[in-house]
């Protein structure tokens, strides 16, 4: 039987994200918060192979206590168990530091066959968690992956869905992939499945639970350091244009020529 751990974050469900000026984090309170939607694929992808080949599948998350919510979610839809490694000693944490301890709670909970995660974080967008969890439980990482074709006690086969084309890989397991959106079609939890779900209890670990160096946690750990966060400012400039039809679109057209572009009230 395989053994399956799926990473699952919890992200702001808005575009309106709020950044605290002092630490440059991001602010949550107050902020609804969903499962990262690449992650989505990666815990359907984690369930196919569950009825696939048979396999027991641990959904694990790092954050506050809130991420419980998305791996309950994770359950509902059929993962086994959740694992959420919260504490407050791991607050602040790049995309190093995070996968760091995550690494750390892998190893708590026992190296698997196969770890599954969603190509990116919709909040970070820098797709580099998978990697560096990868480079510190010494696996191969493939990402981008688009299919799977094969599976075994040994190794396994995907697709990777590149910008220049498609490619075939293979590594030897256990190993980390990183799924594409529209790897698969996310299946929706039932009524009764949530209930359950409610209730099962899941397990917290905290810095104490947990073999790491504190050196390499939180903001001590982390050599990405924000200077400043803000949204720039845009300048959009309205001209209205007088005169006939003709003449309009001759003041357009010799304005795109000197790459400006006017926009005329009410019309793009």
């Amino acid at each position: 039987m395989l053994n399956i751990i799926v990473l699952v974050k919890q992200v702001p469900n808005t575009s309106e994200v709020k950044i605290d000026p002092e630490t440059n984090n991001l602010i949550r309170e107050g902020i609804p918060s969903i499962v990262n939607p690449y992650d989505l694929y990666a815990i359907e992808e984690a369930l196919r192979l569950k009825e696939q080949y048979g396999a027991k599948v641990t959904a694990l998350s790092m954050g506050p206590g809130m991420a419980a919510d998305v791996l309950k979610e994770a359950i509902a839809m059929g993962a086994d168990k959740g694992v959420l490694l919260s504490d407050y000693a791991f607050r602040g944490a790049d995309t190093l530091a995070t996968a760091y301890t995550l690494a750390a709670g892998v190893k708590e909970i026992g190296i698997p066959d196969l770890i599954l995660c969603g190509k990116q974080a919709a909040d970070g967008d820098t797709a580099q968690v998978p990697p560096e969890l990868a480079e510190q439980l010494g696996m191969a990482c493939i990402t981008y992956v688009s299919k799977i074709y094969e599976i075994n006690d040994r190794k396994i086969v995907v697709r990777r869905n590149l910008d220049y084309g498609d490619m075939e890989a293979e590594a030897d397991l256990p190993a980390v992939i990183t799924v594409q959106k529209g790897i698969n079609d996310v299946r929706l939890p039932t009524l009764e499945s949530m209930v359950v779900a409610a209730v099962q209890p899941i397990k917290t670990l905290t810095v104490k639970d947990v073999d790491v160096d504190e050196n390499k946690i939180s903001i001590a750990g982390s050599p990405t350091k924000v200077v400043k966060i803000f949204s720039p400012k845009t300048e959009r400039r309205g001209r209205v244009l007088e005169g006939s039809l003709e003449e309009q679109l001759s003041v357009v057209m010799e304005q795109l020529q000197e790459g400006e572009f006017l926009v005329k009230e009410g019309v793009m």
